[in-house]
């Protein structure tokens, strides 16, 4: 069963940095630079954790796009690009010595995905078992994607990423898996005039304050993803084969050096083991994804450092 990644590729120029900077401050620092974006990290990291994937994004006519193909091609991942005049995707990064990142992004043909282009391409894949989707591009090419997913009977999964992205009304019923970090979840509760929460503080909430909370978004199941604290799930009606209403599932251990692309890594390894293995709880498909993104953080980079299937020690059949 396959997984069709819906949004973005960027080119990612990165530093280095003993702390992350402050206004006004000149740092020194080391620099590279290699392929990023959202969707392209979620895709390449569903690929690796073992699923036939298909990357539907908008790219530039420059090397930026060139990359994006070659990587894909290296990968096995099944590119379906629409072609814009604009520049790829850039984003540029630091990373501090606690693997701690800051991130600017410069959406460049990211802005240009169309919804037209988006359903054209996922009609023309073989059905996929899940579409997963995040906000580094138009909201109605997003919309869209998830609309196409629930019609032909796919687990639509949302990343609600970056925070700062407006999440409509309709993308979150159309989202059967919503998957927001500490900062996003918050975002989306002020966005739904539900209550005002400090992002810092939720991991230190109840448990079932946060599954109050998680239900005012109306979506299906909410994973709120708390880093190195592991993360929260909440269920509507459908508990997905769990027992449990609402749960945590503590983070892997790990030697992190660099953090930048976990949520990417959890994400696309949380579709592909859905795709997979649709017959487990859905609790085996979070600690397969959790024990992926930890293993991501142990080396440098965003889609270059996720890691194989073979690498992760706790396989979705577990």
């Amino acid at each position: 069963m396959s997984v069709a990644v819906v949004g973005s590729f960027n080119v990612d120029h990165v530093w280095r940095v003993a702390a992350l900077p402050q206004p006004g401050a000149t740092l020194s620092g080391d620099y590279a630079s290699g392929p990023g974006g959202k969707g392209f990290n979620q895709a390449i990291a569903a690929r690796r954790a073992g699923a036939v994937t298909a990357f539907v994004c908008a790219l530039g006519n420059d090397a930026g796009a060139q990359l994006a193909r070659t990587l894909c091609a290296g990968d096995g991942v099944d590119l379906r690009e629409h072609a814009c005049g604009v520049s790829t995707g850039t984003a540029g990064i630091y990373v501090d010595a606690q693997g701690r990142n800051e991130i600017v992004v410069a959406a460049g043909a990211n802005a240009r995905l169309e919804s037209g282009f988006v359903e054209s391409a996922l009609a023309a894949l073989a059905k996929p078992a899940v579409v997963l989707a995040q906000l580094e591009s138009p909201g109605d090419a997003i919309e869209s994607a998830l609309r196409f997913g629930r019609g032909c009977g796919a687990t639509t999964i949302l990343n609600p990423a970056p925070a700062n992205a407006r999440v409509s009304d309709a993308m979150r019923q159309l989202a059967d898996v919503l998957t927001p970090n500490e900062t996003e979840f918050a975002a989306l509760l002020a966005q739904a005039d539900r209550e005002r929460v400090d992002a810092g503080e939720l991991a230190q909430r109840d448990d079932a304050m946060l599954h109050e909370l998680a239900r005012e978004l109306g979506a299906g199941t909410v994973v709120v993803t708390l880093g190195a604290r592991g993360c929260f799930v909440s269920h509507g009606a459908n508990r997905r084969g769990d027992d449990a209403a609402f749960y945590r599932i503590p983070a892997a251990p790990a030697k992190t050096i660099d953090t930048t692309g976990a949520g990417d890594a959890f994400n696309g390894a949380l579709a592909a083991s859905l795709a997979q293995r649709p017959e487990l709880a859905f609790a085996k498909h979070i600690r397969f994804a959790t024990r992926y993104a930890a293993l991501s953080t142990e080396r440098e980079g965003t889609a270059l450092a996720m890691p194989v299937l073979m690498a992760v020690t706790e396989p979705a059949s577990g």
